[in-house]
C-alpha cells in the first residue's frame, strides 16, 4: 500500500466539501482558473496546505532531468487536484491526472469539474494503480 494512501482518503472528503462550498459560491460556466483560485483559498482557509508547482525528477532510459510540473493543486503532498469548467470530461483528463500522479507519486487524485450544475456529478477519484494494494 502507498504510505501516503490512508492520509489522502481521509483527505478527498474535505478537498470536495472545499470545492462544493466554492461551487455553491460562484456557480457554474466559470473559467478554470477562477475555480482553482477560489479553491486553493478556500482551502487554505481549512488550514490545508495546496501547492501548484513542483519539480519531478524526468526518469528515461538512464538519464535524468529535473523539471517543473505545473498542475492545479497538490494538497498535503497526498492528493492531486485538477479544477475543470468543461461540458463533459474526457478520458484524456482522466489520463493526464494519472501521468502526473505517477510523476509525483501522489496515490489519489480528484479531477473536479465545475461546469457541472450538481457538483457531486462531476467529481471523479483517481487511485494511482497500486496504491490501495497491500503488497
Amino acid at each position: 500500500m502507498h504510505p501516503l494512501f490512508s492520509k489522502a482518503s481521509g483527505l478527498t472528503e474535505q478537498i470536495i466539501g472545499a470545492a462544493i462550498e466554492v461551487h455553491r459560491d460562484k456557480g457554474p460556466g466559470l473559467i478554470e482558473s477562477i475555480y482553482e483560485w477560489c479553491l486553493t483559498k478556500e482551502l487554505e482557509l481549512r488550514n490545508l496546505k495546496p501547492i501548484s508547482q513542483k519539480t519531478v525528477q524526468i526518469q528515461y532510459k538512464g538519464f535524468t532531468k529535473e523539471e517543473p510540473l505545473r498542475f492545479d493543486l497538490l494538497v498535503e503532498e497526498c492528493v492531486l487536484v485538477e479544477a475543470k469548467a468543461v461540458e463533459s470530461i474526457l478520458p484524456i483528463h482522466k489520463a493526464q491526472l494519472l501521468s502526473y500522479m505517477k510523476l509525483l507519486n501522489v496515490p489519489v487524485g480528484l479531477l473536479i469539474n465545475f461546469h457541472e450544475m450538481k457538483l457531486v456529478d462531476g467529481v471523479h477519484r483517481l487511485i494511482l494503480p497500486g496504491a490501495n494494494k497491500n503488497i
